[in-house]
């Protein structure tokens, strides 16, 4: 059956969740880290095309643009503040090369934070995801 899901036993699930988050970040599947997660720029796959894991289930909502708009905003903060203090340009110049620059660093960001937002949900098994480990193996 196509649909299935394969068995954590069949893949390579991550070891923990910064490699899945890693996996995410990358627009690989978080679980088996084969297949593309999205299908668009911002549109996840309904399910993976390699484990067959139902992406369509995610929730990852406005946190990625949350994210990207505090980590451009902590990169940007001490530029501005050169730009008008060190460098003395005025407010309006420093308007002007900023909001594009931020802008443009959302956009290239955007899409790597909501790929690990997502593959942290599905680590920690939140939301509508199942919590799934590979069992320890056993040592002598």
């Amino acid at each position: 059956m196509p649909s299935q899901r394969l068995s954590p036993d069949c893949i390579d699930l991550p070891a923990g969740w910064i490699p899945a988050l890693v996996r995410g970040a990358r627009g690989k599947c978080p679980r088996c880290g084969e297949a593309a997660l999205f299908r668009a720029w911002l549109k996840p796959v309904d399910r993976c095309g390699h484990c067959k894991q139902d992406w369509s289930v995610q929730q990852a909502d406005d946190f990625p643009a949350y994210i990207g708009i505090f980590v451009v905003g902590h990169l940007l903060a001490p530029v501005v503040i050169a730009m008008i203090g060190t460098f003395g340009m005025s407010a309006w110049l420093t308007l002007a090369i900023i909001l594009p620059v931020a802008i443009g660093l959302l956009l290239v960001t955007l899409q790597p934070t909501k790929g690990a937002v997502i593959g942290f949900l599905w680590w920690h098994g939140i939301g509508a995801f199942r919590q799934e480990r590979r069992a320890p193996e056993d040592k002598p």
